[in-house]
């Protein structure tokens, strides 16, 4: 068997100002992954490697990381797909822990501030959708939250706004789809969550590892919803005049009480 180069990103703050690399020499197997290498090296050559990894099946996102310089799971990464010399980094959207092993907890906190689900007033239940509406948001529950598309965003990496993400929007997404759902989240999206900012490349859809259609799925069509309510003089007219005489209704029945 040949021998693979890993190029590890390394950094420890307790011990060091500067993060740098370090290269291991790794044996390769048939269908050894990243994660495979990197275990490797953690458990036979350098215990001290910070790694964050669980279940090697491509389901819980811990593993996420650049390879190469692209964000991906490094358990769905296989090696003989790499050449000879290989580098593992961590995500650079995120605040450096050690080594390969990111704060993520931005997102969490995100996510707490997010509008939740909020049903419609009287439902009855038990609630019956369509299949129609079950399926169409049914992709976005795919989402193993690994962040890649967050890492890959260039409006998260580089920029200082208050675009949520492709992770986020894609939860408001789910949300907004739900038939049962009473929320219109579209001027949070505009107003306080920075939906305007995204350009549309689709980078955050290409790294997904669910194969999620981030942008033509969630984030164009969210997009579009606001640019209808908010910036078309047609569609805004319409909304204005039923959101009259909505208020209308409820100050007749306010007034007969």
């Amino acid at each position: 068997m040949s021998d693979v180069t890993i190029k590890l990103h390394r950094y420890d703050p307790s011990v060091e100002s500067e993060p740098h690399w370090e290269e291991y020499k790794v044996e390769k197997q048939p269908g050894m992954v990243v994660l495979d290498a990197v275990n490797y090296i953690n458990h036979h050559i350098d215990p001290s490697l910070a790694v964050r990894w669980n279940c090697k099946a491509a389901h819980c996102g811990s593993c996420a990381a650049e390879v190469n310089g692209m964000p991906k799971l490094m358990c769905k990464t296989r090696l003989d797909t790499l050449g000879d010399t290989v580098s593992v980094g961590p995500m650079r959207a995120f605040p450096l822990v050690k080594d390969l092993v990111t704060d993520v907890s931005s997102n969490y906190e995100t996510e707490r501030k997010m509008t939740p689900f909020t049903p419609k007033e009287g439902a009855k239940e038990p609630w019956v959708i369509d299949e129609i509406d079950v399926t169409r948001s049914q992709e976005f529950r795919k989402c193993i939250e690994c962040f890649l598309c967050m890492d890959v965003c260039h409006i998260i990496r580089d920029h200082d706004t208050n675009y949520i993400g492709p992770r986020h929007v894609i939860k408001a997404a789910s949300l907004d789809m739900h038939p049962m759902d009473a929320v219109d989240r579209s001027r949070e999206l505009k107003d306080q969550e920075g939906l305007g900012y995204c350009n549309v490349t689709k980078c955050c859809q290409e790294v997904c590892p669910e194969h999620i259609k981030i942008t033509d799925n969630a984030i164009i069509p969210e997009k579009e919803r606001a640019a209808d309510k908010f910036y078309d003089p047609i569609i805004g007219s319409i909304i204005k005049m039923g959101s009259k005489k909505d208020k209308a209704k409820d100050g007749a029945k306010d007034g007969g009480e």
